[in-house]
């Protein structure tokens, strides 16, 4: 049987095939007839199509902060990914292991579980994301050691501590990297009278963006608000530092409240041990320092953010022990 960790993420679907690692990370999203709802394009191919098209098309993204959004198109997205993902010589029988955010309802378990039979998958299950940021990074869960996990998604952030036993205290906020990408778009429109698009701001956000503001600069295209016509404009990171650290501010509240949940032992063993920290926003330059010093302790960040959680998924469907632990009910 095939065995697949899937993290099917609101911005980026990665997938790790055992025996082999990560063999897939793709847009999450889809370029669909809007007369016909025929599918036109899948994944990467679809979001270079995004803000180029005519209005006969429409670019679908199925999950949404987390959430299966249209069951329709998700199923037929996993399908194409799981195409490219898997051997020819797996026949028969793929069991996928399905990252999914600290508290994941019954109710979006079913919706995947709908999609994965949709796409082929015979047997799923579920972990949430935080024990994977852990695992990603190769920290040894036990029970008596608690770690405290964050993982910051395109579309939701899930906040934890938690132990092989379980989740200590633990829950997920509609906040994350989609939040900054519209906030940009806004500042760059106030701020120089340019209308960018959301690629443009993503690019943006990856290559200065820092909630620490510095000098750091990059030309941007867009269209002028006034005249209509294209214009190019250099943007430092200073100018788009405050709608990053708005977001940022915000999950270091939620960070602060789950802190006060704990336990006088767990707090003791935290203050220790430090957070660790894993998603495509970890990555902008000075996080990890910016979440220290706000939360007053030590940020690992993963070796690689934008992985650690999927490779995660890997360690627990290749490892027995884990699976049965840590797999939802």
């Amino acid at each position: 049987m095939l065995k697949l960790a899937i993290d099917f993420g609101t911005a980026v679907t990665k997938i790790y095939r055992i025996g082999s690692g990560i063999v897939l990370s793709e847009a999450t999203c889809l370029a669909i007839d809007k007369e016909s709802g025929q599918i036109r394009a899948y994944g990467n191919e679809a979001k270079r199509l995004l803000g180029k098209t005519a209005e006969a098309t429409e670019i679908v993204f199925p999950v949404y902060e987390g959430e299966i959004a249209s069951e329709r198109y998700a199923g037929a997205l996993l399908e194409y990914f799981i195409g490219k993902a898997k051997e020819k010589k797996h026949a028969f029988g793929i069991e996928a292991l399905f990252c999914v955010p600290c508290g994941c309802t019954e109710e979006s378990r079913e919706k995947y579980l709908r999609v994965a039979r949709a796409a082929g998958i015979s047997r799923a299950n579920f972990v949430e994301t935080p024990f994977l940021v852990a695992l990603g990074q190769d920290i040894p869960l036990s029970d008596s050691n608690p770690v405290f996990a964050v993982d910051i998604g395109a579309g939701k952030t899930s906040v934890a501590v938690l132990s092989l036993d379980g989740i200590i205290a633990g829950f997920t906020m509609a906040v994350g990297g989609n939040n900054m990408d519209t906030h940009i778009i806004d500042c760059i429109a106030e701020a120089y009278d340019l209308k960018i698009g959301l690629q443009t701001s993503e690019k943006l956000k990856g290559t200065v963006g820092s909630p620490e503001a510095d000098m750091q600069s990059m030309v941007i295209n867009g269209r002028d608000i006034a005249t209509g016509k294209p214009r190019s404009v250099a943007v430092t990171s200073e100018k788009i530092a405050e709608p990053i650290r708005i977001y940022i501010d915000k999950i270091v509240e939620y960070c602060e409240l789950l802190l006060k949940m704990l336990p006088a032992e767990v707090s003791a063993a935290i203050c220790k041990n430090g957070v660790f920290l894993a998603g495509g926003v970890c990555a902008l330059a000075g996080f990890g320092d910016y979440i220290s010093n706000k939360l007053q302790m030590e940020a690992h960040l993963a070796s690689d953010v934008h992985y650690a959680v999927v490779l995660g998924g890997g360690r627990v469907i290749g490892n027995a022990g884990l699976y049965r632990r840590l797999a939802m009910d």
